[in-house]
C-alpha cells in the first residue's frame, strides 16, 4: 500500500553511485588538467634545449667561417711570397747563366781577332736580318785564312742594333742577325755549330750614340770574335 504524502525512499545503491560519481569526476578532471600542464612543461623544456643547441651550433659555424677566412688570408700571403720567391730565383738563375757564359768564354782561350760587319762596311737594313753580299765577302776572307791554317778555333757571334724600336724587339733582332751570320758560316764553310756561340746585345752596347742616321747605321752590326 502506498501512503499518500510520504517521502519517496531512494535505494542506497543509487545514493552510493551518485556520490562516487561526484567524487571521481572532479578527480579525473584534475588529473587530466595536471597531465596537460606536465606535457606542456615537458614540451617547453625540450624546445628550449633544442633552441640552445641551435644557438651553440650557429656559434660554432660562425667560428669555423672565421677560421676559414683567416686561412684564406694566410694562403694569399703564402701565394704572394711564393711568386716573389720565384721571381727572385729566376733573377738569380739569369745572373748565374751570365756568369757561366762569361766563364765559358774565358775557358775557350784568347781572342785572335775580330771581324765587325756594320753599316759603314756592309749593309744591315733597318728591321731586317739579312747577310748582304758585302758581308758575305768579308766573312769568306776571314774564314778562308782560318781554314788554310787548319786552326781549331771558336766563334763568338754578337748581334747589335740601333735604338730604333722597343728594347725587347731589338734584342730579338740582334739575335736574328747573329744567327743569319752563323748559319751562313755553317752552310758555306762547314764550320760545326758546336764551335759557334750566338749572343744578342740588342741596343745595349752601342759604339756611338744614336742621335744621327749615320751613327745608328754603325750600331747596326754583327761582331765575329775568333777565339783560340
Amino acid at each position: 500500500m502506498t501512503v499518500r504524502g510520504a517521502i519517496p525512499v531512494v535505494p542506497a545503491v543509487h545514493l552510493w553511485r551518485s556520490n562516487l560519481k561526484n567524487v571521481l569526476l572532479p578527480c579525473l578532471i584534475a588529473a587530466v588538467a595536471a597531465s596537460g600542464c606536465a606535457t606542456k612543461k615537458y614540451v617547453g623544456r625540450e624546445v628550449g634545449e633544442v633552441n640552445q643547441k641551435v644557438d651553440t651550433l650557429s656559434t660554432e659555424v660562425e667560428k669555423t667561417q672565421e677560421r676559414v677566412k683567416r686561412n684564406e688570408v694566410r694562403i694569399d700571403d703564402v701565394d704572394r711570397e711564393s711568386k716573389s720567391g720565384i721571381a727572385d730565383a729566376k733573377g738569380s738563375a739569369e745572373k748565374a747563366l751570365v756568369r757561366a757564359t762569361e766563364a765559358e768564354r774565358a775557358a775557350k782561350g784568347k781572342l785572335i781577332y775580330t771581324v765587325t760587319l756594320s753599316n759603314d762596311k756592309v749593309t744591315f737594313p733597318v728591321n731586317r736580318a739579312l747577310v748582304s753580299p758585302e758581308a758575305r765577302l768579308m766573312i769568306d776572307e776571314a774564314i778562308a785564312q782560318l781554314k788554310a791554317e787548319n786552326r781549331g778555333v771558336f766563334f763568338e757571334i754578337e748581334g747589335h742594333t740601333d735604338s730604333t724600336g722597343p728594347e725587347p724587339y731589338n734584342m730579338k733582332l740582334g739575335e736574328e742577325r747573329a744567327l743569319a751570320v752563323r748559319n751562313y758560316i755553317h752552310d758555306q764553310h762547314g764550320i760545326a755549330l758546336s764551335r759557334m756561340e750566338v749572343i744578342s746585345y740588342g741596343e745595349t752596347v752601342p759604339v756611338i750614340d744614336n742621335k744621327s742616321r749615320a751613327n745608328r747605321a754603325q750600331n747596326r752590326r754583327v761582331v765575329i770574335k775568333v777565339l783560340e
